[in-house]
């Protein structure tokens, strides 16, 4: 008869551990000790997550629970724990080499809010600037409330969704060339903002360049701000490649239009490599990890080549009893209210092979 596999029982939930449990202290906490616990003599090991009215139950074997220990942060839900250990440990096994990380940038690898303020999207470090009219503020403001709950209505489907998006970028793009913006102007007006990239996010850079494990960015933002925020952290290594929406400069340095093919949430996704240099590097690496904060970020892997493997995670950071249930069913792991990259940091460690 096979042996079963070892269970550690973990109780995670607001009032912490009990005092008869041993304690193990979390990596990459941020903003406090994050820690989990191993009962003495049990084999089951439970973990539940309480934010608002609903919860999530979720076991980890003991082996899995003791390598990457992050999991058990109360921050995390996962439907299907058994398969998210599953597919981490067939990329491992894969070995590092055969891994590319896919991310959404605005919410995902930005902050979504910061002492209780909303951040700015690279839009709004535009938007909000001394570079935009009142008049094209108010605008793009009346834009952002007519559209913005339309994108993350759970109830609407992506084919409903597709056309407005597009409406919506194509005329905050309009509204910007109006505004005879100078290419010169923008790194201080991304100094100047209030845009913060997650905490934890130097290890996220660092650990990727140094593994030489290839970061492709995909945002429906403005891709000249965009890297100018991760130029400014210092962290714009040579693995990160961005796809965004580029703006187009005349002679003199001021903006004229916004380059080729608009990206919108619904169609940035790898497929847009094939006809790019990196293509034929990444067709070696089917293994991905995947980081977003939208259901339409979902896709931004379909155009992997015979992918093998793909772990999702999903930062869920606004209206979660309303897209909970939908966010648990499409992500491996979801991220409640969680502004660090401490899990993603933690399951990049675990696939290296660091401790």
């Amino acid at each position: 008869m096979p042996k079963a596999t070892p269970q550690v029982s973990r109780s995670l939930i607001r009032n912490g551990p009990t005092p008869a449990q041993h304690f193990r202290t979390a990596r990459f906490s941020s903003n406090s000790t994050v820690s989990f616990a191993a009962h003495t003599h049990t084999h089951t090991h439970t973990q539940i997550c309480e934010h608002g009215k609903w919860r999530c139950l979720q076991s980890w074997t003991i082996d899995f629970a003791l390598q990457i220990p992050e999991l058990s942060n109360p921050s995390v839900c996962t439907r299907d724990p058994q398969r998210v250990q599953e597919i981490l440990q067939s990329m491992l096994q894969a070995g590092s080499n055969t891994l590319q990380v896919i991310s959404d940038f605005d919410m995902t690898l930005t902050r979504f809010a910061f002492n209780g303020k909303r951040c700015p999207t690279c839009h709004n470090i535009l938007d909000n600037s001394k570079l935009i009219s009142q008049e094209c503020k108010a605008e793009l403001k009346h834009l952002l409330n007519t559209y913005y709950p339309i994108e993350i209505d759970s109830s609407r489907s992506i084919a409903e969704k597709l056309p407005l998006m597009v409406e919506w970028w194509t005329k905050a793009h309009e509204l910007l060339v109006q505004q005879k913006i100078r290419k010169d102007q923008l790194a201080a007006v991304v100094q100047e903002s209030d845009a913060k990239l997650r905490e934890g996010y130097p290890l996220f850079f660092s650990h990727l360049h140094q593994h030489s494990i290839p970061l492709l960015i995909f945002s429906a933002g403005i891709g000249d701000i965009l890297e100018e925020v991760i130029r400014q952290a210092g962290v714009f290594y040579p693995n990160v490649n961005v796809f965004s929406n580029y703006m187009d400069f005349d002679q003199a340095g001021v903006l004229k239009a916004f380059k080729g093919e608009l990206i919108h949430i619904y169609n940035k996704r790898e497929g847009a490599l094939l006809n790019t240099g990196h293509f034929q590097e990444l067709r070696a690496r089917p293994n991905v990890l995947l980081l977003g904060d939208s259901l339409g970020d979902l896709s931004m892997a379909d155009g992997v080549h015979d992918m093998e493997n793909i772990l999702k995670i999903g930062f869920l950071n606004d209206k979660v009893e309303e897209r909970k249930q939908s966010y648990l069913d499409s992500y491996d792991i979801v991220l409640v209210k969680d502004e660090t990259l401490d899990v993603a940091n933690a399951v990049l460690f675990y696939l290296t092979g660091n401790k």
